[in-house]
């Protein structure tokens, strides 16, 4: 029996939450051993390279873009720099479900950005939706406990970056190539983290840490690969939610590999977070259905 569309872009949404998940569960497991900044510059080396391989193949290394592009992809590049930084640095010292359940925020964040600064409309059914998520938020964040430290306002301000970052590439024309600007990015990502990491003496890296930047790079470049690929198959609305399973996997590898399991709180913001995310794709997608298309200029 033939696979479906939708079956295949949910396999490629999985493959691509497992991707980044890994990758940073790699990243996790070296904080105490390598600084940050020469750990980004390595795996920004091995990911550009494969990236650039990519763009190669896909005829994608030299195309034409009007001038307001390059603006956004710099633009995209402050973004992503600022989202690695904030994100790891929270992620070395925080149990990676805890940030990456508050990265789950994304989809409330863009959404609500996107109302501001495009004047998209957001009905009231998704506004309460938003809100109910942030209280999400505030729960896995709970400002006040007594294990609140200030990585969880690193991970925040990742969310914040990160939400730049995608409008930022929302406002892209068609004529960016999506694996061009991922192989910008990653090439800026290792140039400034390169730069940064001559501040300060590097660590010797052995066995364990060289396997485990091979590891991070390959799992993150896999990430890169399927969520690109899930954007040609199948209906967003049914693909979209599949984006979740990244708490899962998170969850599951922070308890395999570091031992950590969230209070009960995390999870049920994490709950919260991803129901109202869920729910938000879903208005999203059925709204989109009703706008009738406009045919383009002639």
């Amino acid at each position: 029996m033939a696979r479906s569309d939708n079956l295949t872009g949910a396999l490629l949404m999985v493959g691509a939450m497992a991707g980044f998940t890994l990758n940073d569960t790699a990243m996790k497991a070296m904080a105490e051993q390598v600084p940050l900044y020469q750990l980004l510059f390595l795996r920004g080396v091995l990911t550009t390279l494969a990236v650039g391989v990519m763009a190669w193949r896909m005829k994608a290394l030299m195309p034409r873009l009007p001038g307001s592009d390059w603006w956004l992809i710099g633009l995209r590049v402050a973004a992503e720099t600022g989202a690695a930084y904030f994100f790891l640095t929270a992620l070395f010292n925080m149990p990676i479900a805890n940030v990456t359940a508050i990265l789950q925020a994304l989809p409330l964040t863009v959404t609500l950005a996107a109302a501001l600064v495009f004047r998209e409309h957001v009905g009231w059914r998704r506004m309460l939706a938003i809100l109910a998520g942030f209280a999400g938020v505030m729960l896995i964040v709970r400002p006040g406990a007594s294990d609140f430290n200030a990585f969880s306002i690193y991970a925040l301000i990742a969310v914040l970056c990160v939400t730049l970052r995608d409008l930022a590439t929302r406002r892209l024309s068609a004529a960016a190539p999506s694996i061009f600007v991922t192989l910008v990015t990653s090439a800026a990502i290792m140039a400034v983290f390169g730069a940064a990491s001559l501040a300060a003496p590097w660590a010797a890296m052995g066995p364990r840490e060289i396997g485990l930047t091979g590891v991070a790079a390959l799992c993150i470049i896999v990430g890169y690969l399927c969520s690109i690929m899930v954007m040609r198959v199948g209906e967003i609305s049914f693909i979209a939610p599949f984006r979740y399973t990244g708490l899962l996997w998170a969850l599951l590898l922070g308890w395999l590999v570091f031992g950590e399991w969230p209070v009960w709180q995390t999870l049920l913001g994490a709950a919260i977070v991803t129901g109202s995310g869920v729910f938000t794709l879903y208005r999203e997608a059925r709204l989109a259905r009703k706008t009738p298309r406009v045919p383009p200029p002639r």
